[in-house]
């Protein structure tokens, strides 16, 4: 039987790359994209290259409301879900609130995925690996009481944003690996390295050019970066493994503290749980 990958932010730099990589190892892949009209030229020059079969659906990881009814679709047209690379992320510029009342960075990089992972669960199982996309800038992250509420002028910093919600997808990862051991569900975290891709753009012209000209050329391609998050996907050799933390394309231990930090991980379930009833969504 043919398997089936869902990619979220599959139009990307590197998301475009996954979608590539899946469709041509012969996997029947959802791209899940905020914007299906700017999507559409990636998806028809992947499905020219690969002859694959792909599905571009529209998802905002943003909205609580949308991940739930993007999740019921794909559960009434897919009965089972191999893969699913959680690789969207947003790092913004400036304070900014989604629909549901969370400052957006963490609404989108760890709150949507984790709705969108928890919601597809009914068609998961023994083999469904799960890969979403982190940075190094977990370890600097925190989890404080106000990490899903709104943020404003005053509060918001967009380095300690990005932490925050990237150490939360290590916490979620973690916590999920434990509870889905005996489903035969894998979860991990990927670990790109410094990337040229959008995201790393500053909104400063001239910043963002001297970056073009002097930094770019020395970090890794979106194809390297990209790397990680496949190994940990399609390996044969990582059959099994579940909660850890992949970069470069291996295995990778994490501090100690980090593993063992329950009160933090304690504090994101319940404020997690409290988000998710403040929004009348039930996983």
């Amino acid at each position: 039987m043919t398997k089936t990958a869902l990619v979220t932010g599959a139009d990307g730099g590197m998301g475009s790359i996954h979608t590539r990589t899946l469709a041509q190892a012969g996997f029947e892949v959802i791209m899940a994209c905020y914007d299906t009209d700017v999507a559409k030229p990636v998806y028809e020059k992947i499905q020219e290259e690969t002859n694959a079969t792909l599905h571009l659906m529209r998802l905002d990881l943003g909205d609580l409301d949308d991940i739930i009814r993007f999740a019921n679709e794909v559960k009434s047209q897919f009965s089972r879900l191999d893969v699913l690379l959680n690789n969207a992320g947003v790092l913004c510029h400036g304070p900014k609130n989604s629909v549901n009342g969370v400052e957006y960075t963490a609404a989108v990089n760890y709150l949507g995925h984790y709705t969108l992972t928890n919601a597809l669960l009914p068609i998961m199982g023994q083999g469904t690996r799960v890969v979403s996309m982190i940075s190094i800038a977990y370890v600097v992250g925190k989890i404080r009481e106000d990490f899903l509420t709104e943020t404003n002028e005053k509060k918001f910093n967009r380095f300690t944003a990005y932490g925050n919600s990237k150490r939360a997808l290590c916490h979620f990862t973690l916590d999920a690996a434990e509870a889905w051991k005996e489903r035969g569900i894998c979860i991990n975290v990927a670990d790109p390295d410094i990337v040229s891709t959008g995201i790393i753009r500053q909104g400063n012209i001239v910043v963002d050019k001297l970056c073009d000209w002097f930094f770019r050329p020395v970090i890794n391609t979106p194809e390297q970066g990209a790397a990680t998050m496949l190994a940990a996907a399609l390996n044969p050799e990582f059959e099994g493994v579940t909660g850890c933390y992949f970069k470069r394309k291996k295995i990778r231990n994490r501090k100690r503290s980090f593993h063992v930090n329950m009160k933090e991980r304690e504090l994101l379930r319940r404020i997690t749980r409290e988000a998710l009833q403040r929004n009348h969504i039930e996983l």
